[in-house]
């Protein structure tokens, strides 16, 4: 018999045509999103009207979405579906974040934000997901709490839509989407991005466009692995499919990837270019003690992925448990985790442990895990007479954003974690922040972001992230995937600064061979800069824009750097009026050039927009100190 699993442990409400209540209507002053106006339940009238209590990081929320899909597909003319998104997290009730949320799971339906749970209490709703069926003359007539919705709610409708022949209104009500608004980016939330030393490259999940991309340190895209459509699909890089993939792993040159919402793990092999299906069947179980082959065992959403002496450890998010695989063997089995959503150390079976995001390990005995439902990090034993203890993380409902020592120290729904020199190194998810911890003395402090959610560079403690999800690090910087952004960001401990690393396409060479700057030819602007030192880590460039203007929101400036030959030696997109361009990668001259291209616009419905190309000739001092160098630039006012 399917289990059932719910987010929060409540009340179960079991279905009940009986229960005729009339439905509450919603109340005044509701935000809502994906859709260009609001809905009343008097004027959905004729409709039955599916309400979704969720709340977007719950897991087991999301494993309905595709069962509300399939409803709306089957019942286009009959359904109506409103979600009502009730949070738990306070970062959770943001509406940029709820709008984020709705792109990357592709909703089609109108969604309220409930963020002071009033709508949860007028239906007296108790745990996520939980689904209430209105009848077209307004009355509930189905409520249900858990996962697996298709089946019983298709029922209902079914049995049900003849008898309310005489008052369905089939005529489709239109509105407006967030995805028809959508700006799209290369990137599309990344998830997890893995680094490889050794080869110079970085594995992004790029998420939201059902892919893994390969490319350098510096942000050029070597290859790509799977098409921009989800599916499920094994073979050649250019044919493969995911559906949403997460969580890497290197193990020589193959790549797992953990394909989250086929409830599948992958390989990719690096050499032949082939990615082949390793475990799952591509639907989901419910089931809590695997064993025998990996490829006949179905998953539960497979979040991220670690291999350790000859093991693939898997953070099966869905199951609130690890599973691991034998590479030699290809046998999986249960490693931790009783199944119970709860935080309870002990021995690995017994131990409960809560939508585990993220899974490191430490080199020697221990796996950490991300266990986002407690906020918490918690350590588990390789030996499965082992145990699992809790360094940071007090329950389903203890979370916040408070540095320090254990049992104090809280953290929000991370996500992400890496460790490195003995310090685990963590996406501290909704709090937008990157945090360290001593697994030994369990200390938690931020590391980089002030916790607002933005994108912003500059130095450590002022950068601003949008729920990161994913952290690697190679040759000294650390990479983040900043999952709302669209984008990749480097943390540079040495410089102290964060800043974007521009991701270039395979069709846009970022270093092209042969002269391509005549500096006796440059048109623009030509300006020279004296440099203290003769080696720079970042160029630190800030403009000022005349009174009245602003910069172009839809075209990024850029900063190219330029050897003496005129070869392009990299580049970065331009954030803002101040952007911290890391350099010393490509310093090994004696002079270099900085050019800055800046759009910009006056303000108003008339607005001019400008454009500004500046060439700076950066001449070296003699001390050998590695320093950033200040370029300031005032635009003048236009004419």
């Amino acid at each position: 018999m399917q289990k059932v699993i719910v987010c929060i442990i409540g009340l179960l409400l079991l279905s009940s045509n009986a229960w005729a209540k009339p439905a509450v209507e919603f109340r005044d002053g509701l935000q809502w999103l994906n859709t260009d106006k609001p809905f009343t339940l008097q004027e959905l009238r004729g409709k039955f009207v599916l309400l979704d209590f969720w709340t977007y990081a719950c897991i087991n929320c999301q494993h309905i979405i595709p069962d509300l899909k399939e409803l709306e597909e089957k019942y286009p003319e009959e359904l109506f579906v409103i979600g009502v998104h009730s949070a738990k997290f306070t970062t959770e009730k943001g509406i940029e974040h709820i709008r984020s949320a709705i792109l990357r799971h592709d909703l089609r339906h109108p969604v309220i934000n409930d963020a002071e749970l009033l709508t949860w209490k007028d239906y007296g709703v108790s745990s996520w997901p939980t689904v209430v069926l209105i009848s077209p003359t307004g009355a509930i007539i189905f409520t249900k709490s858990g996962e697996g919705v298709f089946e019983p709610v298709d029922s209902v409708l079914s049995k049900n839509i003849h008898k309310y022949d005489n008052v369905l209104n089939r005529k489709p009500l239109p509105f407006t989407l967030e995805r028809d608004k959508e700006k799209k980016d290369y990137l599309r939330f990344p998830g997890k991005v893995l680094a490889d030393e050794n080869h110079d490259r970085l594995f992004i999940a790029d998420s939201g466009n059902n892919r893994v991309l390969i490319t350098d340190l510096q942000g050029q895209v070597l290859d790509v692995i799977g098409q921009l459509s989800h599916g499920q699909k094994d073979g050649g890089f250019d044919e493969a499919q995911f559906f949403h993939p997460q969580g890497l792993a290197l193990d020589g040159q193959i790549l797992f990837i953990a394909d989250t919402e086929n409830h599948l793990v992958r390989q990719a092999d690096l050499e032949s270019r082939q990615v082949t299906t390793i475990a799952g069947t591509g639907e989901q179980v419910f089931e809590r003690d695997p064993h025998g082959p990996a490829i006949k065992q179905g998953l539960n959403s497979p979040w991220d992925l670690v291999v350790h002496n000859g093991f693939l450890y898997i953070a099966m998010a869905g199951a609130h448990q690890i599973w691991k695989i034998d590479l030699k063997s290809k046998e999986i089995e249960l490693h931790a985790g009783s199944g119970e959503e709860n935080i309870k150390d002990g021995n690995l079976m017994q131990a409960a442990l809560a939508q585990p995001s993220g899974i490191v390990s430490d080199g020697r005995d221990g796996l950490y895990i991300a266990d986002s439902e407690i906020s918490g990090i918690r350590k588990l034993s390789i030996d499965p007479m082992g145990a699992v203890s809790t360094i940071i993380g007090a329950g389903l409902f203890e979370f916040g954003d408070i540095d320090g020592n254990y049992p104090k120290a809280r953290l929000q729904h991370p996500v992400g974690i890496l460790f490195y020199k003995d310090l685990l190194w963590v996406a501290d998810t909704f709090n937008n922040k990157i945090k360290i911890i001593d697994p030994v003395n369990r200390v938690a402090r931020t590391m980089a972001g002030d916790g607002i959610s933005g994108m912003v560079n500059g130095p450590l403690l002022s950068a601003r992230f949008n729920e990161p999800s994913g952290i690697t690090q190679a040759k000294g910087k650390f990479y983040v995937a900043d999952t709302n952004n669209h984008a990749v960001r480097v943390i540079d401990p040495q410089a102290k600064t964060v800043t974007s690393l521009p991701i270039t396409p395979r069709d846009q060479p970022l270093r092209p061979k042969g002269p391509v700057l005549n500096v006796e030819h440059f048109l623009g602007e030509h300006k020279t800069v004296n440099a203290l030192s003769s080696s720079i880590d970042n160029i630190v460039f800030s403009l000022s824009l005349p009174e009245g203007h602003k910069l172009l929101e839809e075209s990024q400036g850029a900063l190219r750097l330029w050897g003496k030959d005129g070869t392009l030696l990299g580049q970065a997109v331009m954030q803002g009026e101040k952007t911290v361009f890391p350099v010393r990668q490509y310093i090994d001259h004696n002079k270099v050039y900085l050019e800055a291209l800046v759009y910009y616009c006056r303000y108003g419905k008339e607005a001019m927009c400008l454009f500004k190309d500046v060439l700076f000739s950066i001449e070296f001092g003699k001390s050998k100190d590695f320093k950033d160098i200040d370029i300031h630039y005032a635009i003048p006012m236009s004419r």
